[in-house]
């Protein structure tokens, strides 16, 4: 598959852009293209910050996932604002990163993040998409058996079958 990489900050070749952390890493490094220092502080609405490129994935059978990186997270609480960033293969705009602090506010330290900084992590992965089979509930619901099988769970849910 090829995507169309459109470098948007020329400074992104001086930081090393593009490439993996590692040669098995399936996310490929995004930089925080930004002109100074910005300081994410705890609980304050997100930031967008610009990663310096386009793509043109082009296939809709496949899309980018926005990830944030696992150690900025993990330590210092940098997470997605938006959770994961979905870059549809019909999307070539510029690549945004929504950055947000999830310290709490009391006590909780801010979040600096330097110009050129890794920050997100772009993976690439295929896209399904099902064809629906259109059911009504109520027939569902009174079925005993499907196919020979009994019903499908459809109470409890969020734990409902226990933790072991």
């Amino acid at each position: 598959m090829k995507v169309g990489l459109h470098i948007l900050d020329p400074r992104l070749r001086d930081w090393g852009f593009p490439r993996w952390g590692s040669a098995a890493a399936a996310g490929l490094d995004l930089h925080a293209c930004l002109d100074g220092p910005l300081l994410l502080e705890p609980q304050a609405p997100p930031a967008l910050i610009p990663a310096g490129v386009s793509v043109r994935i082009g296939d809709p059978d496949w899309c980018g996932l926005v990830f944030a990186r696992s150690g900025l997270g993990h330590r210092e609480g940098l997470v997605l604002g938006n959770g994961t960033g979905v870059i549809d293969a019909d999307y070539e705009g510029p690549l945004l990163i929504s950055a947000w602090n999830r310290n709490p506010p009391a006590g909780g330290m801010p979040i600096r993040i330097e110009p050129g900084e890794r920050i997100a992590q772009l993976v690439f992965t295929r896209v399904m998409r099902p064809d629906f089979e259109i059911r009504d509930a109520q027939s569902e619901a009174d079925a005993p058996e499907r196919d020979g099988r009994p019903p499908g769970r459809g109470q409890g849910g969020f734990g409902s079958t226990g933790r072991r």
